[in-house]
């Protein structure tokens, strides 16, 4: 039974995007499998505390992207094949990078500056931690 305990909301989006992200990531990083079921649409509007047409969008979307198949009496189960799983890392690191892209160009971040901290975090997430200030990204401390 896949498990919503990670779920948060986040303000500004709508709550049954974020289950179908909640979802797709799971399925990409492997913590979701093929036949994994999921929990009925009652139970998780109850889970979640949300409307229970919320869960059944989020859910009917699933269906016509071929995720999830439902069967009366029965729940709805993932239906994942490697090329669902392969079309859903494409399409989140696609939007992650696209988010990504646009937070840096409006905080001024040139390309050079963004492909550099890229790296470095690339590298040692660790180290990287340790010095959060872009302008150090060089190797260089402030004056």
């Amino acid at each position: 039974m896949i498990t919503f305990e990670g779920f948060k909301t986040e303000d500004g989006k709508p709550i049954y995007q974020q289950i179908l992200e909640f979802i797709k990531r799971g399925a990409a990083a492997g913590t979701i499998a093929d036949g994994d079921e999921l929990p009925s649409r009652r139970v998780l509007s109850a889970l979640l505390g949300i409307n229970p047409n919320t869960v059944q969008k989020a859910f009917r979307l699933l269906e016509d992207e071929g995720l999830i198949e439902s069967r009366a009496g029965s729940g709805s189960f993932m239906t994942l094949t490697p090329e669902h799983v392969e079309r859903i890392k494409v399409e989140l690191l696609t939007a992650d990078i696209r988010g990504l892209t646009q937070a840096l160009k409006r905080t001024g971040v040139s390309r050079q500056e963004a492909l550099r901290l890229i790296d470095m975090y690339w590298d040692d997430p660790a180290e990287a931690k340790a010095s959060d200030d872009p302008a150090e990204v060089d190797g260089n401390e402030k004056a």
